[in-house]
């Protein structure tokens, strides 16, 4: 058996040229550098107040219901295709960043038990501490915390 495997690897591994890995090693870094901006441009527009208890979004407030629904839904849908493809690009061999893909997708998803998961997350110093330095960088106040 372990006869079959190593012929296996070594048969695979010498198609392998410099180039196409280059070419993997390129796209990783792409895909974890847009990942990266993606995520601190979420943070860095989120509103202060998000993560307290008082903060409610409501599905059809504002001063077009229709619009903002529609911007729920489209969060929503963004979310989970953000989360599928996280969950495709973890499998080894796929290019990308696959868990800070996921992890983008669950925070634009609104699911029971959300709220918990987030304050779970915040309670660690070293996360609160990389937000708030990163919202200070772009001249944003320090998100609110319960």
């Amino acid at each position: 058996m372990w006869r079959r495997l190593s012929d296996f690897v070594s048969d695979n591994l010498s198609g392998i040229s410099w180039q196409s890995a280059l070419l993997g090693a390129l796209i990783f870094v792409v895909t974890f550098v847009v990942s990266l901006a993606i995520v601190s441009f979420i943070l860095v527009k989120l509103p202060e107040d998000h993560f307290k208890k008082a903060h409610k979004t409501k599905f059809w407030s504002g001063p077009q219901p229709a619009l903002h629904a529609a911007k729920v839904i489209g969060k929503n849908v963004l979310g989970v295709l953000l989360i599928a493809a996280g969950i495709v690009m973890s499998i080894p061999g796929i290019p990308g960043q696959g868990l800070l893909t996921v992890l983008l997708g669950i925070m634009l998803v609104d699911f029971p038990g959300k709220r918990r998961v987030e304050q779970k997350l915040l309670k660690r110093p070293a996360i609160v501490q990389a937000i708030t330095h990163l919202r200070r960088r772009f001249g944003k106040a320090p998100l609110e915390l319960d």
